[in-house]
């Protein structure tokens, strides 16, 4: 815990040949079983000889033998990991994970890095002697070290719906964001408004800049002016969602729809409206993001933008397998669809425009 994060159980290649870990020792001066120590990650080796080890695998872009579809004798595991992972959305993605690994009798170790989008040094040698079939990273990526690291020791990774844009060949599943914002936005203008808020995650993850994206492209299409005082950047949960909710609707030319980038944030949006006396959807409209089961047994059930989280984790799980079985994955970067979800938190404008509004 005091890491930053918790684990849960549920010579010169010229010859065009592949170096060994015989040709790695001599050339870093040391013995096969040290750098077969650096391989397994074990801890007991100096940390410059593991910085050296280290450098002469990246050099001759050492990769360890697959053990094969057994894993060698040890329990056939895959390391699920994400920046933070105590939210129904995560369950949703675990739920996926679990349909295909439960059939395959694969177990899950979990990692949450405490809301860090890059796991430390210390999580990947923890990976490295729990040697699993491969890593699953959501809305987490690795560096260039790291990426070596795993791939020498023929651990194969996925990257469920990515923080920023991929590194080139590293295999990635996830949903088209732009159309869902673009979707949520032309409902709300399909229903009348002309004043409609956007409150979105982090400014340097990739998935809230595409809906914010498809959010614009929406007025450029129905030709309304985009007020930048009504674009929020924030976090995908509930504070963020009440924080720039109230903010927002307390404004004196306040909008009269809100399209969230999630619907943790869209839960927050609906309390700040209630605070401030407003009904949903009488006086404002609210779109959520996600469709998590419980978006529909809210009051009033919430229209959300349905992003299929169990099937892009089955999907990234199935890739992952294949990778680990020594095939190739169907194709580098896989984008599933999104669609609208209509319900009750939404409905036309008042008749009586707010005061400014176009």
């Amino acid at each position: 815990m005091g890491l930053g994060w918790r684990h849960f159980r549920r010579r010169n290649n010229v010859a065009q040949t592949r170096a060994t870990i015989a040709d790695i020792a001599r050339e870093v001066g040391v013995s096969v079983p040290t750098v077969s120590k650096v391989l397994n990650g074990r801890l007991d080796v100096a940390p410059g000889t593991r910085s050296r080890v280290e450098e002469a695998l990246a050099r001759h872009s050492y990769r360890k033998p697959v053990a094969g579809p057994t894993n060698g004798s040890g329990p056939r595991l895959l390391d699920l990991v994400f920046h933070q992972a105590d939210n129904l959305w995560a369950q949703e993605i675990i739920t996926g994970v679990e349909r295909v690994c439960g059939e395959q009798r694969v177990g899950v170790v979990l990692s949450e890095l405490g809301g860090s989008h890059r796991p430390p040094q210390e999580w990947i040698d923890d990976v490295m002697a729990r040697r699993p079939l491969g890593v699953l990273l959501v809305l987490s990526s690795l560096d260039e070290t790291h990426r070596h690291q795993l791939s020498s020791r023929s651990i194969p990774f996925v990257v469920l719906d990515t923080q920023g844009e991929p590194p080139a060949g590293v295999p990635t599943v996830g949903s088209n964001n732009w159309n869902g914002g673009l979707a949520a936005t032309r409902h709300l203008v399909g229903l009348g408004h002309r004043r409609i808020a956007v409150i979105s995650g982090p400014d340097d993850v990739l998935c809230s800049r595409a809906r914010v994206d498809g959010y614009r492209s929406a007025h450029d299409e129905a030709q309304l002016p985009r007020d930048p005082a009504l674009v929020r950047w924030g976090a995908f949960d509930a504070e963020s969602g009440y924080r720039f909710g109230r903010e927002l609707l307390s404004l004196p030319d306040r909008p009269t729809a809100i399209f969230a980038g999630s619907d943790y944030q869209a839960l927050g949006v609906m309390r700040a409206a209630r605070e401030l006396g407003l009904r949903i959807p009488e006086d404002v409209s609210v779109v959520g993001y996600d469709n998590l089961p419980i978006t529909q047994w809210l009051n009033p059930a919430l229209t959300t933008i349905n992003q299929p989280l169990r099937e892009m984790a089955s999907l990234a799980t199935r890739m992952l397998l294949t990778l680990s079985a020594g095939g190739p994955a169907p194709t580098t970067q896989v984008e599933l669809g999104t669609e609208l979800v209509v319900r009750a938190s939404t409905a036309p404008p008042p008749p009586t425009p707010t005061p400014g509004a176009v």
